[in-house]
């Protein structure tokens, strides 16, 4: 049976994964996700996630209620779409929650798999595409946006985050890559179109 490829960028906030994964979506004809939100349902899921005001959810809910956005996401967008053929490009995935509940919060990493692996039933992307930009442009971009709840937190929790992302990369070399992300959005685009090319023979 012919399915398509599933795609996920990861990175930092502000790293530019929306726009990149509009770009090689429209490049590819493939349907254009992402998680947190991507869904109905996912939507409000992601309203408790993302409110600043929520100031007491705690760490194993937060990373429950992201594995519950994903089993929505991954049953009424990416498999379909998959089954279908068509080639999935999402702004996020499983490893979100590995690189946020897991490093970022400090959870058992491999617990937060564990849930995880359920939650998408084995069907972890096929190739992952990691930005990286340096922490001072990641600043300066995000200088004056309205921050959520995950972009309020500490610099340190983002450094365990970005640590997480590095980490996953650098252990399993034949899914992900990085790209540089410091450049010109046409020039990532470049890169990132190469990769795909590269990895998947898209």
């Amino acid at each position: 049976m012919i399915t398509g490829c599933y795609i996920a960028f990861e990175g930092a906030e502000g790293s530019g994964k929306s726009s990149q994964v509009a770009r090689l979506a429209a490049e590819l004809d493939a349907v254009a996700a992402r998680e947190t939100g991507g869904t109905d349902i996912g939507q409000r899921i992601r309203e408790i996630l993302h409110d600043t005001t929520v100031t007491n959810l705690s760490y194993r809910a937060e990373a429950l209620l992201t594995a519950a956005d994903r089993a929505q996401h991954l049953d009424q967008i990416v498999s379909p779409a998959l089954r279908s053929g068509r080639h999935v490009v999402s702004d996020r995935s499983v490893y979100s929650s590995l690189a946020y509940q897991g490093y970022g919060r400090e959870l058992p990493v491999e617990q937060v798999r564990q849930i995880n692996e359920w939650t998408v039933d084995g069907r972890w992307p096929d190739l992952v595409i990691l930005l990286d930009v340096r922490p001072e442009l990641l600043a300066e971009r995000m200088r004056g946006r309205h921050l959520d709840r995950f972009e309020r937190e500490s610099a340190g929790f983002h450094e365990r985050v970005l640590y997480g992302f590095h980490a996953m990369a650098a252990n399993d070399p034949a899914r992900w890559v990085v790209v540089d992300g410091n450049g010109n959005p046409d020039l990532v685009f470049t890169a990132v179109r190469s990769a795909v090319r590269e990895r998947l023979g898209l």
